[in-house]
């Protein structure tokens, strides 16, 4: 058996850092809660026989997140050989109080003193022998960041890990609360492994439920164990688990005052602009003011640079593979289908890969700079107005860069309801698999203007704050919205391997989806579109795929786009996003988006672009909606909310947008009223009273 070794600590602590640089691996660092969900295993580059175990960022043991569950249980179930304990210097008495829990948990623990040059730069000291001898612990002074401590860590913590010892933490309670304890570990004593008897007993104390279920105690042990407790209770006039919180509190407070000397002298930089970032008026506004900033250089700037370039590029391909397939003699028809369906497909999507790349690495510039982490914090007061809580923003925020993560970091909000929800709206936020069809639309009917996609973000945002309205009145989702704790990470420059790193994977994966996904998929559209049910080649208005669309197109003609082409078009998403790009330009055959003003109108095109926005997901998104709602009825609830809201907002955008234009009232215009006033009726009618 080789030798594992767990890796944990507090959310921001720079863990998945320290992880990435002591195995090589290139896992996404977060500045937020909830980033990671489930452990991640990697080896040390040091020692080839080693696990190492990334647990994820967690502040407690006590399982009240996602989160912590999964940490406690690989912990007590998988038995790792040595625990590192990643401590942020920087912020050292939040930290230790997870250090107390794993220090109980009854495996050798090592700290990793992360972030030390934070703490010389402030001007802050730290005694470390007089910490390590005051926790019980070995303490190595580390910067994941910086990789300065790395070796010497890794070679300490895995001799540590080679002496096989149990350690039960020296952080030490009231005479009282002790005796108590002792009292319980009696009592407990047969139905426990001996290595977590100082962790089960304290959570028997504090009544954890999950605990006390699985040591199934008898009846005449739990009664004791309650009259123990509740002496305690009434002693400190206080419920159990939060005496245990405060006993831990007091006792770091007592090693802190031997082991860290404090200089601060006025308000630091960062509080200076933080006071700016979170200020109650100016904190929303800039970030509107900073999204629209990355949307304008992202479409609009680069847009007008690299579209042309790529677009020319792709077409230089084309016309070389061309020509070589002639030169050799292929099909007329197998020529047509590997240079107008493959390589028109994929290359129509491939052309914005430039605009992505730069949308990513200003998320990952935010991201990893510690501002995301901010605007969770801020949208908190707001999301509560609408029945949500600031964990649901965090799900938007991973689904900007692909829904999948987005609604897979759900898991961590603890109201099911709340949960739920969040699940349902994510992929209203545009991913960067809708990117190329934003900037398809918004080039080829809106001179490549970035308000197009400022406002397709900012509707995604509404409609998850309309939901959230909506939906908490209904008898099925209506409870009050869970709270939302986080530490704020201080700022600091971002890595550039870290940024490197986030942009490199969504960039990668966008293409390997190109190559796959979206490949196969132009390849079927065009054999579709060429080939009758008796598959005889024919004009593609005469095709299969033509004889689908039509079947289909005067569903969505009220939307302003009911013919068959873009319909065809609107269901190949549901594959996968960037196929709308491919279908389109493989059915209309265009070199240029500006073709598409023979195909849409302005108000036609803007709803067609809404709706597969808004609409039912792609399948990998689908199937992680299955997964988090754990019910077949719940999911097609989802995917149907989804699609008739979609339906709804282009249908208003459409009919409207038209009256606008200068069409007459009609049938279209009377249902999209009816649909707005209904929609009016929903946000403000009463909210349903669950306790009736």
């Amino acid at each position: 058996m080789g030798i594992s070794i767990a890796l944990a600590g507090n959310p921001n602590s720079g863990k998945t850092t320290m992880f990435n640089a002591l195995t090589g691996s290139a896992q996404y660092v977060g500045n937020r809660p909830g980033v990671t969900v489930e452990h991640t295993t990697g080896r040390l580059k040091t020692h080839k026989d080693v696990d190492l175990v990334d647990l994820p960022g967690i502040y407690s043991l006590s399982p009240y997140t996602a989160e912590e569950v999964v940490s406690r249980d690989y912990l007590l179930d998988e038995h790792p050989d040595a625990i590192i304990n990643l401590v942020d210097a920087s912020n050292i008495e939040r930290n230790l109080y997870l250090t107390t829990q794993l220090c109980e948990v009854g495996f050798p623990v090592i700290i990793a003193l992360n972030m030390i040059d934070v703490i010389q730069k402030n001007g802050d000291r730290i005694d470390i022998p007089k910490l390590s001898k005051l926790l019980g612990c070995e303490i190595v002074e580390t910067s994941a960041l910086k990789e300065t401590g790395l070796e010497i860590l890794c070679e300490k913590a895995v001799r540590l890990a080679k002496t096989k010892k149990h350690f039960h933490g020296i952080c030490r309670f009231s005479p009282m609360i002790e005796d108590t304890l002792r009292k319980i570990q009696e009592l407990i004593l047969p139905f426990c492994e001996e290595v977590h008897m100082r962790w089960y007993t304290i959570k028997v104390f504090e009544r954890d439920e999950r605990v006390l279920s699985s040591l199934k105690l008898s009846p005449e042990i739990r009664n004791t164990i309650d009259h123990l407790i509740a002496r305690c209770e009434r002693y400190y006039d206080d419920e159990s688990d939060s005496i245990i919180i405060n006993e831990r509190y007091i006792w770091i407070t007592n090693i802190i005052s031997k082991c860290v000397v404090r200089h601060k002298a006025g308000t630091t930089p960062a509080e200076k602009v933080d006071n700016i970032m979170t200020n109650r008026i100016f904190a929303l506004p800039l970030f509107i003011l900073i999204m629209c900033g990355v949307y304008y250089i992202s479409i609009q700037l680069v847009g007008n640079i690299t579209t042309e370039w790529m677009e020319t590029l792709v077409a230089w391909f084309g016309s070389g593979v061309n020509a070589f397939l002639s030169s050799v003699g292929t099909a007329e028809w197998l020529n047509a289908l590997i240079v107008d369906g493959i390589i028109s497909g994929v290359g129509a999507v491939l052309t914005f890969i430039p605009q992505l790349m730069i949308l990513f690495l200003f998320l990952a510039l935010l991201e990893d700079c510690g501002y995301m982490a901010r605007i969770a914090f801020i949208m908190d007061r707001i999301f509560r107005k609408f029945g949500l809580s600031g964990k649901s923003f965090i799900p938007l925020l991973v689904a900007s860069g692909c829904g999948v993560p987005g609604i897979m970091s759900c898991r961590t909000i603890e109201s099911e309801t709340d949960r739920k929800i969040t699940v349902m709206v994510t992929t209203f936020v545009p991913c960067g698999a809708k990117l190329p069809i934003i900037a398809l639309i918004s080039g080829g009917i809106f001179g490549n203007s970035a308000l197009i996609a400022i406002s397709v973000y900012f509707i995604g945002i509404l409609m998850v704050f309309m939901s959230g309205v909506i939906l908490k009145k209904t008898r099925s989702f209506a409870s009050e919205p869970a709270p939302f704790v986080m530490e704020m990470p201080a700022y600091h420059l971002p890595s550039t391997k870290n940024v490197a790193l986030h942009v490199w994977d969504d960039v990668r994966a966008f293409v390997v989806k190109a190559g796959t996904v979206i490949f196969v998929g132009s390849g079927i559209i065009w054999l579709l579109s060429n080939f009758s049910f008796a598959f005889q080649l024919v004009d593609s208005s005469e095709s299969m795929l033509a004889y689908i669309g039509r079947a289909i197109a005067p569903v969505f003609a009220p939307l302003g786009f009911g013919h068959w082409e873009a319909t065809v078009a609107t269901l190949t998403g549901i594959v996968a996003k960037e196929n709308i790009v491919s279908s389109l330009n493989i059915l209309y055959t265009f070199d240029s988006p500006a073709f598409l003003q023979n195909i849409f109108t302005a108000p036609g095109a803007y709803a067609f672009l809404i709706f597969n926005m808004l609409c039912s997901p792609c399948v990998a998104a689908i199937a992680a909606i299955s997964k988090e709602m754990g019910s077949t009825k719940d999911t097609l609830f989802a995917i149907a909310y989804q699609t008739i809201v979609a339906y709804a907002v282009a249908l208003i955008i459409y009919q409207f947008g038209s009256l606008l234009g200068g069409a007459s009232f009609g049938a279209g215009s009377i249902a999209a009223a009816l649909v707005l006033l209904l929609s009016l009726w929903l946000l403000f009618r009463p909210a349903h009273n669950k306790s009736k």
